[in-house]
C-alpha cells in the first residue's frame, strides 16, 4: 500500500490476544510482572554504574548503554500490548504501526552493534592489555554508542520504509501482538516472494555483519587466550567475556529463529508468542547473566539500593 493511497485503510487489527476473557487477564499479569522485573533490573544497571565512579569505565559504559537500549526497546512495544488486553478494539493506525517497527527493529539493531562494540572492547583488553587505556578510551566508547543507537535506526528506517512501500492484501488482521516484520510481510500480496527475499538479505545483512565482528574478535580472543601460560590467567581472561558471550548467544540465536527464515515459515498460533517471550525475555535476563558474574556489579546495586532505602526514610 503506498502511503498516498492509505486513506481507505488507516488501521491494522492485532489477531493473537487469546479470545477467552479470563486468559486476557493472565496475559496482562504475566506481561506486567515481566515487563517490570526487566524495567527494574536494567534501570538498576544504568543506576549503579552513574553512581558509582569505579564503575566509569568503557566496559560498564557499555553495559550501561545496552541496559538503556533495551528498557527502550521494550517500552515500544510492551506498553502498548498492556493496553490493547484491556480493550476490545485491539487496532493500530498505518503511522502508528510503521513508528513501532522502525524503534522496534532499530533498537534491536543497537543491541546487535553493542554487544560486536563490547567484544572488540574485551578483544583489545585480553589482546593488549598494556595499550587499552589508550585505544579504548572514553571518548572512542561514547563514539561507538552513538554510532550503535544511529546505525541501527537508520537501516530500521529504510527497511520499513521498503516494507510500507508493498501492496497490501485487503486484510488488515495482524496475527502478532506488535507490529514486526514477519506478520506484517504476510499482508504483502504482490510477488511477496521478491519482497521477502530483499526484506531476508537486510536482515541477514543487519545480524551477519555485528555478528562476523564478534565471533572475529573472540578469534583473536581464543588464540591469545591459548599462549597463555597460567591456569590463572586464563582463567582470569575467559571469566571476563562469559557473560557477554551467554548474551551473544541469547540475543542471535532468538533473532536468527525470528528474521533469518522466510515470512511464509511464519507460524501465526506459535510465533507471536516466542516473540513475546524473546522480546521480554533477553531484557530481563541480560542484567541477571552480567550482574550474577561480577562482584562489581552487584555491589553497585547494593549499595544504590541501600542509598535509595535511607533516602526514602529520611
Amino acid at each position: 500500500m503506498a502511503w498516498g493511497n492509505s486513506s481507505a485503510w488507516m488501521e491494522f487489527v492485532f489477531l493473537a490476544y487469546p479470545s477467552p476473557p479470563e486468559l486476557h487477564v493472565l496475559l496482562f499479569l504475566g506481561v506486567s510482572l515481566v515487563y517490570t522485573l526487566a524495567i527494574t533490573g536494567n534501570v538498576l544497571v544504568v543506576v549503579a554504574i552513574q553512581t558509582e565512579a569505579r564503575l566509569h569505565t568503557p566496559m560498564y559504559y557499555f553495559l550501561g548503554s545496552l541496559s538503556g537500549v533495551e528498557i527502550c526497546y521494550t517500552a515500544v512495544v510492551v506498553p502498548h500490548i498492556l493496553a490493547n488486553v484491556l480493550q476490545s478494539e485491539k487496532t493500530i493506525t498505518l503511522l502508528g504501526c510503521a513508528t513501532q517497527m522502525v524503534f522496534f527493529i532499530g533498537l534491536g539493531s543497537a543491541d546487535c552493534l553493542l554487544l560486536a562494540a563490547m567484544a572488540y572492547d574485551r578483544y583489545v583488553a585480553i589482546r593488549h592489555p598494556l595499550q587499552y587505556p589508550l585505544i579504548i578510551t572514553l571518548t572512542l566508547s561514547v563514539r561507538l554508542i552513538a554510532a550503535s543507537v544511529v546505525i541501527g535506526l537508520f537501516l530500521s528506517l529504510q527497511l520499513v520504509a521498503f516494507i510500507f512501500s508493498l501492496p497490501f492484501c485487503q486484510v488488515r488482521g495482524i496475527e502478532h501482538f506488535f507490529c514486526d516484520v514477519p506478520p506484517v510481510m504476510c499482508l504483502v500480496c504482490s510477488e511477496s516472494h521478491i519482497h521477502e527475499r530483499s526484506v531476508l538479505v537486510a536482515a541477514t545483512l543487519a545480524i551477519a555483519v555485528p555478528f562476523f565482528l564478534i565471533t572475529t574478535s573472540y578469534a583473536f580472543i581464543v588464540a591469545t587466550v591459548l599462549t597463555i601460560h597460567s591456569a590463572a590467567g586464563r582463567h582470569r581472561a575467559v571469566s571476563t567475556c562469559c557473560s557477554h558471550l551467554a548474551v551473544v548467544l541469547l540475543q542471535y540465536g532468538c533473532c536468527a529463529f525470528m528474521y533469518l527464515r522466510p515470512s511464509s515459515s511464519y507460524h501465526p498460533k506459535q510465533d507471536p508468542f516466542i516473540s513475546l517471550v524473546y522480546t521480554l525475555g533477553t531484557p530481563l535476563l541480560n542484567p541477571l547473566i552480567y550482574t550474577l558474574r561480577n562482584s562489581e556489579m552487584k555491589g553497585a546495586i547494593g549499595r544504590a539500593l541501600t542509598r535509595n532505602c535511607l533516602s526514602q526514610n529520611s
